[in-house]
């Protein structure tokens, strides 16, 4: 067991993540003194450094600060997403005696000492934690969330608030969601994905029913209504159900939308929240909003409060982010990085956006996924007007022979597409009048957001 009392330090291995970075701030905000290393600079990096967090960017156990060796003093946190075998750092402090503990067992530490709330899912569950945290900040209720993206609301990924509610993101990656012990949980969606690490769909599956049997005594699971029937009730936990159809116990009706915004009212046990407004595009959105509505309510904030923070709530960024809407040029940047998120923000453009000409430029993410899904990916980038691929972003991965983006390009049936590499995207974004851009995918390929932004402004 940790004695926190005795730390004063901490250091961590992977720092830029999203995740980690969120546990770094909130250690910080605890008074400790942080440092960490990654692999390169990035907009969170240099956040962190501006608030006072050492990072360094060589994997070189030298370039460590002195104040972070006394191991007596110092906690070593290191994410999955960086292989500490071959981590320089990592092999380093081991040598020097220091037990490494993942990220996630220091959330199950935070989530055994709060009312916590995990929100899991291949899909969608960073958009319904950021919406459950936003409802319960602008509630009597508040919270301390910890995010999986940064919050257009409030400009990171970390809120810390009053009272005894954790927010948590449960990742489903190395199964790191098992350390977590919520009094609530949600899972939004249980498709085929981190077959490298499950083997199997079915492994994975009881992966997150594992997850489910973590949750406190009497607590609650909050299960998308298209994965419900999976589930047997684990133990004494109360079981509801949310989506877009009446069979559901939280379920939203009278969708329309309205002078650029979705309208909508939503059923749950206790009676209807009328007039709700979400400003956020993409039908998924409605269907996350419910999920977190549901959250929120169990929790106990009223609808007044809910329907107010719900007409606030901003979106999140690389999720559904619009970042140019204009009547000659909408461009959108999303996270989307598996074949269901991909036909989500697609069919969303669609159907929010009518019939205008869609681009997307996708970067396929991990080879181990692009292998599973070639067929998938193909299939669901045959529904562009023009499909731009950049290679394969390897991530914690090394090559696999014969993996690459062409097969996925080789699979589809789209006549306009092309293989590019990330310096030829300038040229080939030279868009028609009232076109819509989507750039996809959860590699480098946020790095590119801005750049293409300024490119495509510059054609307005």
């Amino acid at each position: 067991m940790i004695d926190f009392s005795k730390i004063s330090h901490i250091w961590m291995i992977g720092i830029g993540g999203i995740g980690m970075s969120a546990l770094a701030r909130y250690f910080l905000v605890g008074g400790f003194t942080i440092g960490g290393y990654d692999r390169t600079d990035s907009s969170i990096t240099a956040a962190l450094i501006s608030e006072g967090i050492k990072v360094i960017y060589n994997d070189d156990p030298d370039e460590i600060p002195g104040e972070f060796i006394l191991k007596e003093r110092t906690l070593v946190i290191y994410t999955p997403a960086i292989p500490i075998q071959n981590n320089n750092i990592a092999v380093y402090l081991r040598g020097k005696g220091f037990n490494l503990h993942k990220r996630a067992e220091i959330l199950g530490i935070i989530s055994r000492k709060s009312r916590s709330i995990a929100i899991a899912g291949t899909h969608g569950k960073t958009s319904v934690t950021t919406i459950a945290a936003h409802l319960l900040k602008q509630s009597t209720i508040d919270c301390t969330a910890f995010l999986g993206g940064i919050s257009k609301n409030y400009r990171t990924n970390l809120l810390t608030g009053a009272g005894n509610i954790t927010v948590m993101e449960a990742d489903e990656f190395d199964r790191s969601f098992h350390h977590l012990n919520p009094e609530m949980a949600l899972i939004t969606s249980m498709d085929a994905d981190h077959l490298d690490v499950y083997g199997s769909y079915d492994n994975m599956v009881q992966a997150y029913v594992e997850f489910a049997g973590k949750i406190k005594d009497n607590g609650i699971l909050i299960l998308n209504e298209k994965i419900a029937g999976g589930f047997e009730k684990p133990g004494s936990i109360k079981i509801y159900t949310y989506g877009l159809s009446p069979s559901a116990d939280f379920y939203s009706s009278d969708i329309r939308i309205d002078n650029d915004a979705y309208r909508f009212s939503l059923s749950t046990p206790w009676g209807i929240i009328g007039d709700l407004s979400l400003l956020i595009p993409g039908k998924m959105n409605i269907e996350n909003s419910v999920g977190a509505i549901a959250i929120a309510k169990l929790a106990g904030v009223i609808d007044k409060d809910i329907r107010k923070a719900l007409l606030y709530y901003k979106g999140v960024v690389r999720r559904f982010d619009v970042r140019i809407s204009s009547d000659q040029l909408i461009y959108i940047d999303d996270y989307a990085h598996h074949p269901e998120e991909l036909n989500y923000c697609i069919e969303s453009v669609r159907e929010f956006y009518g019939n205008r000409k869609v681009t997307g430029v996708f970067q396929p993410h991990l080879y181990t996924r692009t292998r599973d899904h070639a067929d998938a990916f193909a299939a669901v980038l045959d529904k562009l007007d023009r499909a731009i691929l950049l290679p394969v972003y390897p991530a914690r991965e090394e090559p696999i022979e014969g993996v690459n983006a062409g097969m996925i390009y080789d699979r589809m049936k789209l006549k306009n597409k092309v293989l590019a590499g990330k310096d030829e995207l300038p040229s080939l974004l030279q868009v028609e009048k009232s076109e819509i851009v989507v750039t996809m995918g959860a590699g480098d390929i946020d790095r590119l957001v801005e750049p293409i932004e300024t490119i495509l402004r510059k054609q307005l």
